[in-house]
């Protein structure tokens, strides 16, 4: 079974890298999470078509939701960031192992901005679509933001950092999948 929905969170977990085939600045004129790529943890340039299809949660909260869907088909992409109180200040070594000693069995990113002329063209894109706008303005106010993500790669729901996953995400992702 190929999973449905993403969501992407800002937080302690994000990465660098590129619109493909597109300058920077074309990430205003993409149509879905598909048409960018991102650096996973290990360096290694990822499109993000590969998760063309899949349930995806892009954070480091939702470890037990993805222990407990994974089988139904969500995945979970986690971006690192350091843009909230210095709180991810080690590089991507350090991040995977801390990772790894909590068993993070998701897809690992390296670390990226969020916010800002140097946020990464993903993230500016996810803050833009209809769905994906803040309630005080689109800039992600601190770790673990989310971004419910549909099998088009279309921004479904964002999610504030105090949305307690099991209450309030959980519910989206499970009607979804």
């Amino acid at each position: 079974m190929r999973p449905l929905y993403a969501i992407l969170a800002a937080g302690t977990v994000a990465s660098s890298g590129t619109l493909l085939s597109h300058p920077v600045e074309a990430w205003q004129r993409a149509t879905s999470v598909y048409e960018f790529n991102a650096t996973d943890i290990d360096g290694n340039l990822v499109s993000l078509e590969k998760y063309r299809g899949d349930v995806l949660i892009v954070t480091n909260v939702f470890a037990k939701m993805h222990a407990k869907y994974t089988e139904r088909g969500l995945r979970i992409l986690a971006f690192p960031s350091n843009q909230f109180g210095n709180q991810e200040p080690g590089n991507e070594t350090q991040i995977k192992q801390f990772a790894q000693s909590y068993d993070a069995q998701f897809d690992m990113f390296s670390k990226i901005e969020v916010n800002g002329e140097n946020a990464h063209p993903l993230w500016k894109w996810l803050k833009e679509q209809p769905n994906g706008r803040g309630t005080f303005g689109n800039s992600i106010k601190w770790n673990f933001t989310k971004f419910l993500i549909n099998r088009e790669g279309q921004v479904v729901k964002r999610y504030g950092p105090l949305d307690d996953p099991s209450v309030r995400t959980e519910p989206s992702v499970t009607e979804l999948i």
